[in-house]
């Protein structure tokens, strides 16, 4: 399958890459993100796919703040019951949002003292109908000050936001790219980009990243879509482009769910394809909590559950 970028031109599809598959000699890492639990159901929903999931091994997971922080002792028990109940590695988003710096280090301590060691560090959003981000007068402004003071607090390994089409606040793509410079050389040891869907702007991003002396590894982010509506609403709060060739491939299916997820499934694993041909070897998927979506995509990309000893 050949599939245009957002560009729609012949010189810009995405075609058929030889397929990767994990091996010891070239293994592709894929880790996995799943949204916070607000009720009861949705926790154990969400337990069904961190156990679905966890057979593939991923490198690491991650659950997800709501917004403005809201979810934030929901989150902090499905991390550490994750640690404390399976062989996975989570790590525990913490955000600037609403808490004092004291606050934000006392959960940090709670995390460390809980054995996580991993943090996905975040300036995060403002609750819904907030209005624009506010720093807490207390608390720590941006994701760069944060960085600093969980270095300050322990050892943990950091990952921190890339935005490959500019954080929508940002003053300039170059003042963006700086910013995410400032994080990695305060301490984060990777970036994790915002969702994206032309596969050549991630490379052009990473080719920028690299030119502007940033060493880290920049882990594409990767929304398989199954509803177009959906995805297109959240693309446009916070930058990022939808192309036209994906509108054209779920015209039509508003009531077929089945064939969505079909669509779905090809179009990310196409996608996932063309990234690791161009020498991406790390894929960051954000799972909306859809444990079948995200294992078939693992399973065309060669990543396979790893049998018991």
């Amino acid at each position: 399958m050949a599939i245009p970028s957002a560009s729609g031109s012949p010189d810009s599809v995405v075609s058929d890459p030889p397929l990767p598959v994990a091996s010891p000699a070239g293994h592709l890492a894929v880790s996995f993100e799943f949204f916070p639990p607000k009720t009861e159901k949705m926790q154990e929903a969400l337990w069904d796919c961190v156990t679905r999931l966890a057979p593939l091994a991923p490198s690491f997971v991650s659950v997800t703040y709501g917004a403005g922080g809201s979810t934030r002792e929901r989150t902090h028990e499905t991390v550490t019951r994750i640690a404390r109940e399976t062989g996975l590695k989570p790590a525990a988003h913490l955000t600037c949002v609403g808490a004092t710096r004291a606050e934000v280090d006392e959960v940090a301590r709670r995390y460390w003292d809980a054995g996580i060691r991993h943090i996905v560090a975040l300036r995060g959003d403002p609750p819904e109908g907030g209005g624009h981000y506010r720093p807490h007068p207390d608390g720590y402004a941006y994701a760069l000050d944060l960085v600093k003071g969980l270095k300050r607090i322990a050892d943990f390994e950091i990952s921190v936001a890339a935005y490959p089409e500019t954080h929508p606040e940002a003053v300039s793509p170059e003042a963006d790219l700086d910013h995410l410079k400032r994080k990695i050389e305060a301490g984060a040891n990777r970036a994790i980009s915002q969702v994206f869907f032309d596969i050549d702007l991630f490379f052009r991003f990473r080719d920028r990243a690299v030119a502007a002396g940033i060493g880290a590894p920049i882990v594409p982010g990767i929304l398989p879509v199954t509803n177009f509506a959906q995805a297109r609403k959240f693309s446009a709060a916070c930058g990022t482009h939808m192309p036209d060739w994906m509108a054209e491939l779920f015209d039509g299916l508003d009531d077929d769910p089945e064939t969505r997820r079909l669509v779905a499934a090809t179009v990310a694993a196409e996608q996932c394809r063309a990234l690791v041909a161009g020498g991406v070897h790390d894929l960051h998927f954000y799972t909306l909590n859809r444990a079948d979506l995200t294992y078939a995509i693992c399973h065309i990309l060669g990543v396979r559950a790893q049998k018991a000893a």
